[in-house]
């Protein structure tokens, strides 16, 4: 939680905070994030306007995951920007007798307000972070992956391949030797053959 009393709602106050933080439990996605308790470091400007309070901000990390080709753990660091209004709840009666109808309805749900002048960061932060996230981490942009065979990591040996049948001309392989065998037993006779057989 963030202390806003010293600005003391007076539009145009400043105030600049840098603090280190614990990263909150599930912050990423299924192949990469912050791993929970990791620090994340946090540069605020809090300034008061008429609604509120507005926060905006920077968060950095240390990202864990792994590599969508190869599977190989990675480390990265991520800067992730946010900025967000926290509205005063009086400010939010306010604005409700002037407003009336469904779009109130949904800036009221996505209007985070402050509680006894503190704010509390977590889901703005756990946002931005997920949003600047790679959808498809890569140890590097020309990461080869693994070989769909046998699961050899590719970058460690360039030339590996399989001298496999692609399976759709196995079949045509089959006929193919069969033809030759018919051949052979549709072969004309000798003439001294024939002549045995009578």
């Amino acid at each position: 939680m963030f202390d806003t009393r010293e600005l003391g709602r007076r539009p145009g106050a400043l105030k600049r905070v840098s603090r280190s933080v614990p990263a909150p439990q599930d912050l990423g996605i299924e192949v990469i994030g912050v791993a929970e308790g990791a620090s994340v470091e946090l540069d605020l400007r809090l300034e008061s306007v008429m609604e509120g309070v507005l926060v905006t901000g920077t968060a950095r990390a240390p990202l864990t995951g792994e590599c969508v080709r190869c599977l190989e753990p990675l480390e990265r660091e991520l800067d992730a920007d946010f900025q967000e209004l926290f509205s005063y709840p009086d400010a939010d009666a306010r604005s409700r007798h002037a407003d009336t109808g469904d779009d109130a309805e949904d800036d009221e749900e996505d209007t985070l307000f402050l509680e006894d002048d503190m704010f509390d960061l977590e889901p703005v932060l756990r946002d931005a972070v997920v949003l600047s996230l790679p959808l498809q981490p890569v140890c590097r942009e020309d990461c080869p992956g693994l070989c769909s065979e046998c699961g050899a990591r590719l970058a460690e040996d360039p030339d590996h391949h399989h001298d496999a049948v692609d399976i759709r001309w196995a079949a045509l392989q089959g006929l193919a030797g069969s033809d030759q065998d018919g051949e052979k037993e549709n072969a004309p006779r000798v003439n001294g053959d024939d002549s045995q057989e009578k």
